[in-house]
């Protein structure tokens, strides 16, 4: 039992002291950087095993079965839904379990719905509602973005937030394109046929292994697991109750920041599950699903670099201009479309790119304001109160990081929100015009707020 402790005390950093500049450079920026390089990992490997029915739905009815479109389209929505749900309670676990001990519970449970998937299509009898469950499973890959930007925010100085959020989220959002582009070539290959895993022969005489798109991860989350036990850290002063994370909730500018993140992180992962979709029913002669994977992939890089710039210039300034550029890219995206002539393919993908550029931008400088503006309400409200420094600094990292696991909730209900858009505007007009003029004015409302709100003045602690 001593022994046992003394291994969990090792892992745990009983003094942090980012703000401090000699103990940030003798002793905190390695221990950091470690802790977030595996953070990374773990959260790239969650947004592959997230998006994994939009690889995985498109092609179980060529493997034998017999949904329906809207079935099909159902089960990408599903984990986006949960995902955003599940980020609620994911927000609180950091502070009350550690970092460390709940990166480990967050990416193992993952390998459930994997493997319950890699088994369900061998048998063409398997139930809808047995996708729906495990759909909706894959939803808490999607949770554990809220838990693990709010973990790696407690390792970093003010000055580092923007970009080491950045690289956490933005690395991680990288997950969307790796997995997009390994599912559809490993479905070809015959990986696990030693544990009975077998294809389906295909008109064109291949053999698709469908469930190779879901196996292929367990191995993966295992080795990240490991690493996470191994090599993370918890942090005493991260330690906080449910209650005392609650109180982020009463403050307006939460919810202010959640509609400028649910407009940044939630048209990315919106238009990462929506895009192929759309394009295919606009350009039908095109096969969009080669190109699909970039767009994800710009924006996942694009979100690093959002990080890094607002450090540099300030997250307010990076955010105004992209929303602006938002809105233009929007614009513009209605004179690419089908209309009265054929459309113009080139140009409704180059605008659509544009636009995983600045939602990735902009997910990376939003996340950058959070934990600059709410850092700095804490502590003015704790310093008010007659508080120490100490208080101040400990109850402002707690704020920030329930503060970024609550907004992130709220955003990534876009994941499920606009390829509903689209599909409603499609089912009632033929055209997704309808759609994209409601993101067009949320864009211009985004630009009004952050100028007003947060570009003029600087905020109150209330």
């Amino acid at each position: 039992m001593m022994a046992n402790n003394d291994k969990e005390n090792h892992y745990l950093l009983k003094e942090w002291q980012p703000e401090n500049p000699a103990f940030w450079e003798n002793k905190g920026k390695g221990i950091a950087r470690r802790n977030l390089w595996i953070s990374v990992a773990c959260l790239l490997l969650a947004f592959c095993v997230w998006m994994l029915f939009s690889a995985v739905a498109v092609n179980l009815n060529k493997v034998g079965f017999n949904f329906t479109t809207d079935q099909l389209f159902l089960l990408t929505a599903l984990p986006s839904l949960s995902g955003a749900i599940l980020r609620v309670p994911y927000s609180f676990m950091v502070p009350i379990m550690g970092g460390r001990r709940w990166t480990v519970i967050s990416t193992i449970i993952m390998v459930v719905p994997c493997i319950w998937l890699g088994i369900a299509i061998q048998n063409t009898s398997t139930p809808y509602w047995v996708f729906i469950t495990i759909a909706l499973l894959c939803g808490f890959a999607g949770a554990n973005f809220a838990s693990s930007m709010g973990n790696i925010s407690f390792f970093f100085p003010k000055s580092k937030q923007g970009s080491a959020l950045g690289v956490n989220g933005g690395l991680g959002n990288l997950g969307v394109s790796v997995m997009q582009m390994v599912a559809p070539a490993v479905i070809f290959l015959p990986m696990f046929t030693f544990i009975g895993i077998h294809g389906v022969t295909q008109e064109d005489g291949s053999t698709l292994a469908l469930s190779n798109a879901a196996l292929i991860w367990v191995p993966l989350l295992v080795i990240a697991t490991l690493a996470a036990w191994f090599g993370m850290n918890d942090i005493a002063s991260s330690k906080a109750s449910v209650r005392s994370q609650l109180p982020v909730l009463k403050r307006p500018h939460m919810w202010l920041l959640s509609l400028l993140y649910l407009a940044t992180f939630g048209s990315f992962i919106g238009f990462s599950a929506g895009f192929a979709m759309l394009a295919k029913t606009q350009f039908p002669d095109v096969n969009i699903l080669k190109l699909a994977f970039f767009g994800p992939f710009i924006g996942a890089l694009a979100r690093s670099f959002g990080g890094v710039i607002s450090d540099r210039l300030g997250g307010v300034k990076v955010t105004l201009v992209n929303f602006i550029l938002m809105a233009v890219f929007t614009g513009l995206l209605f004179l690419t479309l089908p209309g009265s002539g054929s459309g113009n393919f080139i140009a409704f993908y180059a605008v659509f790119m544009g636009l995983f550029l600045t939602a990735g931008l902009g997910s990376g400088s939003t996340f950058q304001m959070i934990a600059v503006i709410f850092r700095q309400i804490t502590i003015d409200s704790v310093k008010k109160r007659g508080g120490t420094d100490e208080q101040a600094q400990h109850e402002a990292v707690t704020d920030t990081a329930a503060a970024l696991g609550f907004i992130s909730a709220i955003g990534a209900i876009g994941g499920f929100f606009i390829p509903k858009a689209f599909g409603t505007s499609l089912a009632m007009t033929g055209s997704p015009v309808g759609a994209m003029k409601v993101f067009f004015v949320f864009y211009v409302v985004c630009v009004l707020v952050t100028w007003l709100v947060y570009g003029r003045r600087k905020p109150t602690s209330k």
